[in-house]
């Protein structure tokens, strides 16, 4: 048989599909409606499971078992999904505060004057009012959550090395909301109190994410590393060690604030380099202009959980930006998923999908949106 026919007739089976699948969709829009009526869920486990053995017994052939039940999954996936939208997009919306970055009274940072964060800060507050810093990333978290600051300012995500798991980590254990995110341009020097050549140096301090960000520089120059706070905490420790041997990783502009010898410069792996800051506040507060969402949640550790997750938003029409996870720490090996997606709350179809993942998953919390 020629190709060309052979597809004319897949052509042709695959409009029949669709028209059933139509008329299918069309049909689960009714049982919506019945369970509108009648206050049920949309989820029925048992009808599910049904379905299933029904279709897997009416194959007729073994090796196809499991294509049909993923295809009938898929299917009744997509049915719970418009039937959620139809029963929960009328929801009434939840009005939130605006953020008053220009008349916060009092924000902040991990590390001390110098640090990128100070910068990030001034990209969100201005000039007009100072950070207060603290010791570590979790004392920033503490701060917010108690109201000893309006404002916490922190990196979540490094376009080098990746991820700051701590952020995400202090995120689960936290009660705070995401409010705005800003891109930092990071330019790393290497620094030293007193001006010596780079294979004098004994040992290099800074953050763990700055170090994994110049790691060819630091591999290439045989240079010996240890992980200090921040940046710009690892800066003030070479500057107040009588060892003239030791250096420091941290921002031209924090070397220079201390009066830091600069030894090399522009020295990470990747000559653009950024470190994207969140903003967090301890009340859900969302900008007029906040086009992405930021959300926590579980999933059940069965067969299929993530797929069925990651259609819920496709077939509600999310681009997904990021997706992290993290293993809750409580011995079980369970882990939660961070994800970002493009949307707004005000939205009828994010304000389904969220009432959606509120209603069926067992932990659920939104981050915020920016």
């Amino acid at each position: 048989m020629d190709l060309n026919n052979i597809r004319k007739n897949i052509d042709s089976i695959d409009d029949k599909i669709l028209g059933l699948f139509l008329e299918r969709m069309k049909l689960c829009g009714d049982v919506a409606e019945y369970k509108r009526a009648n206050n049920m869920p949309v989820f029925q486990g048992k009808r599910e499971t049904e379905i299933l053995n029904r279709i897997k017994s009416l194959t007729g052939d073994a090796s196809l078992e499991n294509g049909t039940c993923a295809l009938f999954s898929s299917i009744i996936e997509i049915s719970k999904i418009l039937q959620n939208r139809q029963l929960l997009s009328e929801s009434p919306e939840i009005k939130y505060d605006i953020p008053d970055f220009e008349n916060a009274a009092k924000i902040g940072c991990q590390g001390t004057s110098g640090a990128n964060s100070e910068t990030a800060s001034r990209m969100i507050f201005g000039d007009s009012v100072k950070p207060v810093f603290f010791r570590s990333f979790e004392d920033v978290f503490k701060a917010v959550q108690n109201g000893d600051v309006q404002y916490g300012v922190l990196p979540v995500v490094n376009s080098t090395a990746g991820s700051v798991i701590s952020t995400y980590d202090l995120m689960s254990k936290y009660d705070v909301y995401i409010v705005k995110e800003v891109d930092v341009e990071i330019n790393h020097c290497l620094c030293t109190r007193e001006n010596v050549p780079v294979d004098s140096i004994e040992k290099v301090y800074s953050h763990p994410q700055a170090l994994a960000q110049c790691s060819s520089f630091l591999s290439e120059n045989n240079l010996r590393t240890s992980e200090y706070g921040n940046t710009a905490t690892s800066a003030e420790k070479v500057l107040n060690s009588p060892d003239r041997c030791i250096g420091a990783i941290c921002s031209v502009e924090c070397a220079r604030q201390l009066g830091l010898e600069i030894v090399a410069q522009n020295i990470a792996d990747c000559a653009v380099n950024r470190t994207r800051f969140i903003c967090i506040s301890r009340s859900m507060q969302v900008s007029p202009d906040a086009d992405a969402v930021s959300v926590m949640l579980k999933i059940p550790h069965t067969e299929g959980s993530l797929y069925k997750l990651l259609t819920k938003f496709y077939v509600n029409g999310m681009n997904l930006i990021k997706i992290e996870s993290r293993p809750i720490k409580d011995g079980s090996f369970e882990v939660l998923f961070f994800l970002d997606f493009s949307g707004k709350l005000s939205d009828p179809s994010v304000h389904a999908l969220i009432n959606d993942l509120q209603k069926n998953l067992e932990f659920f919390k939104i981050l915020g949106t920016y």
